[in-house]
């Protein structure tokens, strides 16, 4: 990358020109690269990745301020370069069925799932996934109306036609979790057939030495750039003419900063319908996400393990993700509701302590219990925050419409049990919270027997992108055959949660969804109630005391898969 001296002392500033000229000659040379050779690119970025995996983990442990002895560091290995190899390695797999004239979707399973729509299952797609994700499964269902033959037909998008490329893409990146970023990059040279330029968020300029060495095989040839820099410089490319179209993933206040501009030029230029970028531009922006836990009889063990997995939700990575749960819907006629909170604030009172490491997350959390002079306080560190009693037909909540990235959860309440209470909280996550990226449930395997097929009526009404039942949303992000973003309809000027998809190995057209599916129970528990399914408690659990070791673990094997390592790996699982 060509740069020129910077007169402050700081670091030199690139030469945006000269990297935009680059990526178009790249361009021209990837039109010209065959999908044999495509696919062969990406076995060297994933032997590059394997190759810096260490050096990426200390870095983000530092970047998040974390022990280095901590098992949170488990979530960085996971959300990180184990994120990265295994989307790496069903993306090669999809290139490779192209190459070879294979249809995709062959010894695919998909169904019908309801209004017209069909399923494609992404999860378990092998025997490594029945093994190491046991218990979970998980769909991607189409727009309705779309049959079987145009699935197939479309499976692949712009890597049907290679040598129509696209132009060059502008990705900024991420600042949280550190895989979206090279994630993003390989959507658009893979998926939208573009070139691309990284421009780093300055929180993971750290990694930057990092994903160099991971993208060098695509950086050699002119396909892929990384930069680093201030807020000018991703604007500066953002409107400069060589760039094609743009993909960020953050807040919608930057996304508006970026599409419309700011003060009352951005206002003037909504309210024309001139937005101040003239390209294509695509997002994932967050949100407020739901956790609708469906009222039924729980023992205490399933009691204690859902408050856990609802701490996760929102304590994974200090909550500092775009789909940690933030407003839990409860049943007020639930006779467990009481017990269910108290080993809730147990939950967020003993989950490992941890930095409020993202900027402005302090600054967050006291402003939601400013706003709440009432809030909870159960303990923690960061301490965290619980506001009870939000009514959900206050349409000047504030808990509903600000995504508060960071560890702040919001309580509220409706009447009902079974239909009428899902129905309910539907309507509810639908229509009073803002945003569609991720929604969850919570339901006893009992009741979701009982529910029968309006459960999957449920799940078609919630307008979310990814829809998760006993199980997180953040599970569907780390499936790398999954579609991630946001629920298909929104504007430039009501952008919400965004526009468009990324992830999507199998390079699916018309997907709306994605639909998850989780146990209930960890092992034993299943073991105990006759089930065969191998369960422990998830290494994502911010409760996992191994959850180090297996992330690291789990990344070795997405590197070099071999069933010689799989013991190890679930003694390190089952020590949680």
């Amino acid at each position: 990358m060509t740069t020129t001296p910077a007169t402050d002392g700081t670091s030199p500033t690139p030469d945006l020109d000269a990297l935009v000229d680059r990526l178009a000659t790249g361009e021209r040379a990837w039109a010209r690269t065959s999908l044999s050779e495509r696919r062969e690119l990406l076995l060297d970025v994933a032997a590059a990745t394997a190759a810096a995996a260490d050096e990426w983990v200390r870095t983000a442990a530092g970047i998040k301020q974390l022990d280095p002895a901590s098992p949170l560091v488990g979530e960085e290995w996971l959300s990180g370069p184990y994120a990265l190899l295994t989307y790496l390695q069903a993306l090669q797999e999809t290139l490779r069925r192209l190459d070879e004239g294979t249809c995709i979707l062959a010894n695919t399973r998909i169904t019908q799932a309801p209004g017209g729509r069909l399923a494609v299952q992404v999860l378990p797609h092998d025997n490594h996934d029945k093994l190491l994700m046991s218990g979970f499964h998980a769909e991607v269902w189409t727009t309705p109306g779309i049959t079987e033959d145009q699935l197939r037909a479309t499976a692949g998008l712009t890597q049907r036609t290679p040598r129509r490329t696209r132009g060059v893409a502008l990705v900024l990146g991420a600042g949280n979790v550190l895989s979206i970023p090279p994630l993003d990059v390989l959507y658009q040279l893979y998926a939208e057939n573009r070139t691309a330029v990284l421009k780093l968020n300055p929180i993971t300029d750290p990694l930057a030495g990092v994903y160099r060495a991971v993208f060098k095989p695509l950086i050699d040839r002119g396909l892929v750039d990384v930069v680093t820099g201030g807020p000018e410089v991703g604007g500066e490319l953002a409107e400069h003419p060589g760039i094609a179209a743009v993909h960020m993933t953050g807040s919608e206040a930057t996304h508006d900063a970026v599409v419309w501009g700011t003060g009352e030029a951005a206002t003037a230029a909504k309210a024309a319908g001139t937005p101040k970028l003239a390209k294509s531009m695509t997002s994932e922006l967050g949100g407020v996400s739901p956790i609708i836990v469906l009222p039924g009889s729980w023992s205490d063990a399933d009691l204690r393990y859902q408050a856990e997995h609802v701490a996760t939700m929102r304590l994974h990575n200090s909550g500092c993700n775009c789909v940690a749960g933030q407003i839990l819907i409860l049943s007020s006629d639930w006779p467990q509701k009481n017990a269910f909170l108290t080993a809730l604030r147990r939950a967020l009172a003993t989950t490992p302590a941890r930095p409020a490491w993202y900027p402005g997350c302090e600054a967050r959390v006291q402003d939601a219990r400013t706003l709440h002079p009432g809030a909870e306080k159960p303990g923690g560190t960061p301490e965290r925050t619980l506001l009870t009693g939000l009514d959900l037909s206050n349409p000047n909540e504030s808990a509903f419409t600000t995504e508060y990235f960071g560890p702040v959860l919001g309580v509220a309440e409706l009447p009902g049990t079974g239909t009428q209470f899902l129905n309910a909280a539907v309507a509810a996550a639908n229509e009073q919270l803002h945003g569609t990226l991720g929604a969850n449930l919570i339901a006893h395997p009992d009741t979701l027997k009982a529910l029968g097929r309006h459960l999957h009526s449920a799940i078609a009404d919630l307008r979310y992108g990814t829809v998760a039942v006993n199980a997180w949303t953040g599970v569907g992000y780390a499936t790398s055959r999954a579609t991630w973003g946001a629920y298909p309809g929104h504007t430039l000027d009501d952008v919400q949660s965004g526009i468009g998809t990324v992830h999507n190995a199998l390079l699916l057209d018309h997907t709306e969804r994605t639909v998850v599916t989780g146990p209930f129970r960890p092992a034993p528990h299943f073991v105990l109630l006759g089930k065969t399914i191998i369960s422990p408690r998830p290494p994502w659990f911010v409760s996992n005391t191994n959850a180090a070791s297996t992330g690291r673990r789990l990344t070795e094997f997405a590197a070099h898969p071999r069933w010689q390592d799989l013991p190890a790996l679930f003694a390190s699982a089952l020590r949680s």
